[in-house]
């Protein structure tokens, strides 16, 4: 059985002194700059104290992009700290030190820096710990920071840093617009707000309408812009990955991370660092053998991650594939189902899927995209989550798709239908099994399936 997930922290002192933080500001997320700059000058400023920095927004693969960066940059024997957002299992993933997770120490330093200097003023949860961020990556030498940012773009609270080396744009699609806006004109001005005068912008695949708003905030700021399939391509070919640009072609190995997408993603990343400026000049930090490197060895867990032990796993009937995916809007769901489809070609293997998500999320569209590909739906609500979706309005969405389904009691009993359907088709071969529709069913899994 899958344990009860026991708090939102893992059990320690950083966890103790984030609890404190959650409660300085009744919002959960409240988009201005104003508390955020506050609290950074007094502390100094330490966000015009880095190394160069990439700047990386957008609804879908920003995180994805943040890891083949640093991934090929490390390749380079370079040092690199990285912001995330949201952690998967512990928060110390959100802040990576010249290539290391923070340490419990470190970490429980600054906070309790940053919770001193603020005394007591109000401000959010993300402002507070980004703050943080920007102090512990002040406080070590690295070559380059990869900066993710949290929501939007404009207002976000990674958007302090004056002059990065390179910003990106990776596709805006429908997702949180009860902050950002409901369309996406809107949406796209909003994470267009990261582009700063002078430096170059790579925007990622966009829908026509994202693109011209992004590259019109890039033309009024007199930004450089290096725009997906018109300054540079991505594509596989004879199972490879090509990688072009004015600059020449790469002969690339497939990435390690799975999907279609990826290969889109990998090279919104090479273009950022084959375009990004430091001080008027360019960077180089796009050699050719470190982008190979960096595509074979990227890591980026909770994307179409491929599980292949823990309790869960010894649950699933024998044979199983299980894949493990945190998207979690339309978007997401058709490149994710795009990959599934990909494996499909390759083994084909009856699809289940096991899905949770919050009740803020468009389930039905979200579900939409695994019509004709899915064989059953299993509803759950996220353990430990308030803001899930109960399993039976998720249900409901499931059916509105046009997919067969059925509500679960938790995971354990979800995994119990997906062995009672097996074992109804014996003749089949074991069945690819999907758990998917949110971050948090993906951290929860993580870590309680270790």
């Amino acid at each position: 059985m899958i344990p009860a997930l026991s708090s939102g922290f893992e059990s320690s002192r950083s966890a103790a002194i984030l609890g404190r933080l959650l409660a300085l500001h009744p919002k959960k997320i409240d988009l201005v700059l104003d508390r955020m700059l506050r609290l950074l000058g007094a502390l100094g400023n330490p966000q015009l104290k880095l190394p160069p920095v990439i700047h990386v927004a957008g609804t879908n693969g920003k995180g994805s992009a943040c890891a083949f960066s640093r991934a090929i940059l490390e390749a380079q024997g370079l040092k690199v700290h990285m912001h995330i957002s949201p952690h998967l299992v512990r928060f110390h993933e959100r802040i990576r030190i010249a290539g290391e997770l923070i340490s419990e120490d470190e970490l429980c330093a600054v906070l309790e820096e940053v919770e001193r200097v603020n005394d007591g003023e109000p401000i959010t949860f993300f402002e507070i710990t980004g703050a943080a961020m920007f102090l512990a990556f002040s406080r070590h030498p690295a070559d380059a920071v990869v900066l993710e940012v949290g929501l939007g773009g404009t207002y976000d609270a990674t958007n302090v840093v004056p002059k990065p080396a390179m910003t990106i744009i990776q596709p805006v699609g429908l997702d949180h617009i009860e902050f950002l806006g409901s369309d996406i004109a809107t949406i796209a001005g909003e994470k267009a707000g990261i582009i700063k005068p002078g430096v170059p912008v790579v925007i990622g695949p966009q829908d026509e309408i994202a693109r011209e708003v992004i590259l019109r905030r890039a033309d009024t700021v007199s930004a450089p812009a290096f725009v997906f399939g018109q300054d540079f391509f991505g594509r596989q070919e004879h199972g490879r990955m090509v990688y072009e640009d004015e600059m020449g072609l790469l002969d690339l190995p497939l990435p390690r991370l799975i999907g279609r997408h990826q290969i889109d993603n990998a090279a919104v990343a090479i273009a950022g660092l084959r375009h990004a400026m430091q001080a008027g000049r360019a960077m180089d930090w796009g050699a050719d053998a470190a982008v190979e490197k960096g595509v074979r060895s990227v890591d980026w867990p909770g994307r179409l991650q491929h599980l292949s032990h823990g309790p869960l796993v010894g649950q699933a009937p024998d044979g199983a594939e299980i894949w493990l995916d945190g998207g979690h809007n339309p978007h997401c769901a058709a490149a994710v189902s795009r990959a599934i489809a990909d494996l499909d070609e390759k083994v084909d293997r009856p699809l289940y899927l096991i899905c949770a998500m919050l009740r803020t999320k468009d389930a039905e569209g979200f579900l939409s995209a695994f019509k004709g590909l899915a064989r059953h739906v299993v509803t759950v609500s996220i353990p430990g989550e308030a803001a899930s979706l109960g399993a039976g309005a998720l249900y409901d969405a499931a059916r509105a798709a046009g997919l067969d389904a059925a509500p679960a009691e938790d995971l354990e009993d979800a995994m119990l239908q997906v062995n009672a359907w097996a074992r109804a088709h014996p003749k089949e071969p074991p069945p690819r099994i999907l758990i998917c529709g949110s971050l948090y069913l993906a951290g929860y899994i993580l870590r309680e399936n270790s």
